[in-house]
């Protein structure tokens, strides 16, 4: 992300669980008992883009999975956040090295992640564009068209930024930023909610990959300039956006960003503080210029949940060891909790 007041700058499958196995076992065992007969085979199925100015006993979100038939039949498990499979996709990322804008990592990133939405469910779409004569891609991916139901974007930029400027090393400020947290940490959170999320929700849920976040300060180019392109071509308008930047540091602190839309986020803070995460922090800190910032001037009520206090923004330290499963799963998991509380499940 940015610059510091003052400072230069698809459908989801069903899962079986070891417990729901033996409970299942232990039905068809009992049947066997009473009846004499054989049991049934079953089949189971981001100097700062943004400019800155100054529940069980796990806190795991079961979400609700609808199922039919027979309750001896079929047996839904509830689907939760999984941080450690959400910090598996931070490493893909890696793997393909800097996501800088135009470069082959790039198209790797979007190649993959389109296939991971479309293996999940959900049907993606690619807008390609110019801003400020560079190309943009920003990949989103929507479970149905326009159903009538309200409209959530949930968003994360996917691109690295092309100069470690903030780097300790002065020989090190030409390279490109890894982005383990300033970039993968966000895609990863959105891709494991493509996994989890109910798909009976009482809402429309976009998930929202942007482009060209992260290289303001640099000639020719400017900060979130995917999410601009993104917000002007919108046809049906979102009646929330919440973006999540900079969420797997491994010392997370997630302070409340003062442009974003306070009742918004008062939700979404008060739901992680239900949930036992201590990384929300019930307190204004910074101001930031991030993807959030072009849904608020349309209008559209927006929040930037950012940990704008990690020492390695902008460096080439910003890498895969920085990053927690447990931060990832804090955050997936309270988006996932808000998420299913405001839009609960259609039965």
């Amino acid at each position: 992300m940015f610059a510091r007041k003052n400072i230069q700058k698809k459908v989801i499958p069903a899962r079986i669980t070891g417990l729901s196995l033996f409970v299942l076992v232990v039905l068809l065992l009992g049947s066997c008992a009473v009846t004499g007969a054989p049991p049934e085979e079953t089949s189971v199925n981001e100097n700062l883009p943004a400019e800155v100015f100054q529940e069980d006993e796990d806190n795991q979100v079961f979400l609700p999975q609808v199922s039919g038939g027979n309750p001896t039949d079929q047996i839904d498990e509830p689907e939760i956040f999984d941080g450690e499979r959400a910090y598996q996709d931070v490493l893909t990322q890696l793997d393909f090295g800097p996501r800088v804008v135009g470069s082959e990592a790039h198209q790797q990133f979007l190649d993959w992640a389109a296939s991971e939405l479309v293996d999940t469910g959900w049907t993606v779409e690619l807008q390609e564009t110019t801003m400020l004569e560079h190309p943009i891609k920003n990949l989103s991916a929507k479970r149905t068209e326009a159903s009538g139901k309200p409209v959530v974007v949930i968003g994360a930029h996917y691109d690295s930024r092309m100069l470690a400027d903030q780097d300790p090393d002065p020989e090190k400020r030409d390279e490109p930023v890894p982005a383990a947290n300033d970039g993968a940490s966000g895609t990863a959170i959105l891709l494991e909610l493509a996994r989890i999320l109910p798909e009976n929700l009482n809402v429309d849920i976009w998930l929202v990959f942007f482009d060209a976040e992260d290289n303001g300060n640099i000639p020719g180019w400017d900060w979130i300039l995917g999410s601009r392109a993104f917000v002007d071509a919108l046809e049906i308008t979102p009646e929330a956006a919440v973006i999540v930047d900079l969420v797997g540091d491994a010392d997370l602190n997630i302070y409340k960003e003062r442009t974003s839309n306070q009742e918004l986020t008062s939700e979404i803070w008060s739901k992680a503080s239900e949930l036992g995460y201590s990384q929300f922090i019930n307190a204004l800190k910074y101001s930031v210029l991030d993807d959030h910032t072009p849904f608020l001037q349309a209008g559209i009520p927006a929040v930037d949940i950012i940990d704008f206090d990690y020492p390695y923004w902008h460096t080439t330290q910003d890498t895969a060891d920085k990053v927690s499963a447990e931060s990832l799963e804090a955050v997936g998991t309270t988006v996932a909790a808000w998420l299913a509380e405001k839009y609960p499940p259609i039965e």
